[in-house]
């Protein structure tokens, strides 16, 4: 095994699932192991470097998986090591997700569920110490890197989410649509869009769906319709979203980050105030973030999803323009509308 080959720590109090656990891992990566919570910890306090990510099991004696989830949470050192719980079907997933936990591996164990959902995992924990280096610095250069950097965690979550990772181009490309034709003709958004700096709202979309990191595979990636209970969850995204961006650096003082917190905070509000994550009316909604409903929606429309086939394009844009003023800003709508042209040759171009 390489030196620099992702370390995962595996506790479970049952011998059995520890070594299945390693034999589904063992190829590509360092495995440790501890039979409970206390001997998690002191394998923790040892081991250097730390883990990528921990698979925990939530009963056990000794410490369970909630105890000693509570103590990694309060500890600067170990606070970011993502946790993937080992469930069965008595455990709660909901409280879990709620106390921090980024996915779940349910008893008996599937190698290749095992295998994909600790790989997005430690995929993502990647780019999230990338970002943090990224963001200590304060030079032009850096603020290009870090650019780089979140277009690329973006894709990561698309292509996480059963996309191409063309997603997050066709909806930068339908926001800049949008934005050129408003300012254009002389809309009542034409001064504020300047001032927004149009090239900083393109880039920033490209995080409307940052918080997706903390959706669980068995949630983000489930075929059918959601449960009421999975579709809380899933709306959570936008909540996360925003704590993501406040973690890259001051929203206040960068209007880049202002505009990605606007944005994943903010594009499933609604014109009429019946969206999350805070039911805000109008133009309480940041405009970006009305720009963003738009394009995103828009995408999801005419292009098939894992849960839903494509929809036809004329029949997409009379969902639009039937939301106008209700689901949507109407000015924005129209918009739409006027180009809609556009907008398909963007969807055909970028499939």
């Amino acid at each position: 095994m390489l030196e620099n080959t992702p370390t995962v720590l595996v506790v479970d109090d049952l011998d059995a699932n520890v070594m299945i656990l390693e034999e589904i891992l063992k190829d590509d990566y360092n495995i440790i192991t501890a039979l409970n919570g206390k001997e998690a910890l002191e394998k923790l306090r040892t081991t250097d470097p730390l883990p990528k990510i921990i698979l925990l099991d939530v009963q056990m004696p000794q410490m369970d998986g909630r105890e000693l989830f509570s103590i990694l949470k309060a500890d600067s050192t170990f606070r970011r090591i993502p946790v993937i719980f080992i469930t069965i079907e008595s455990d709660s997933e909901n409280d879990l997700l709620e106390a921090g936990a980024v996915d779940f591996i349910n008893k008996p164990f599937n190698p290749q569920i095992v295998k994909l959902r600790v790989r997005n995992q430690i995929e993502l924990k990647k780019y999230s110490d990338n970002l943090e280096e990224i963001v200590a610095y304060k030079t032009a250069e850096a603020t290009k890197t870090l650019e780089n950097a979140l277009q690329g965690l973006a894709n990561v979550i698309e292509h996480r989410d059963l996309e191409s990772g063309e997603h997050v181009k066709r909806t930068q490309l339908f926001v800049k649509a949008l934005i050129d034709y408003l300012i254009e003709n002389n809309s009542v958004y034409a001064e504020e869009l300047i001032s927004l700096k149009p090239d900083i709202i393109m880039k920033s979309m490209a995080l409307h769906d940052v918080g997706k990191i903390a959706i669980p595979d068995k949630i983000l990636l489930k075929p059918g319709k959601l449960d009421p209970d999975e579709y809380e969850i899933m709306k959570t995204h936008t909540t996360r979203g925003k704590e993501i961006v406040h973690e890259l650096g001051d929203v206040n003082t960068s209007l880049y980050l202002k505009h990605c917190e606007d944005i994943c905070y903010g594009h499933h509000e609604r014109w009429d105030g019946k969206g999350y994550p805070e039911q805000l009316k109008g133009e309480e909604i940041p405009l970006t973030a009305r720009l963003a409903a738009l394009a995103d929606v828009y995408d999801a429309l005419v292009c098939a999803r894992v849960y839903k086939s494509a929809i036809p394009y004329e029949e997409s844009l009379k969902i639009i323009i039937d939301g106008k003023g209700t689901q949507f800003d109407p000015i924005i709508a129209d918009a739409v509308e006027k180009i809609n042209d556009k907008f398909r040759e963007i969807s055909q171009k970028y499939q």
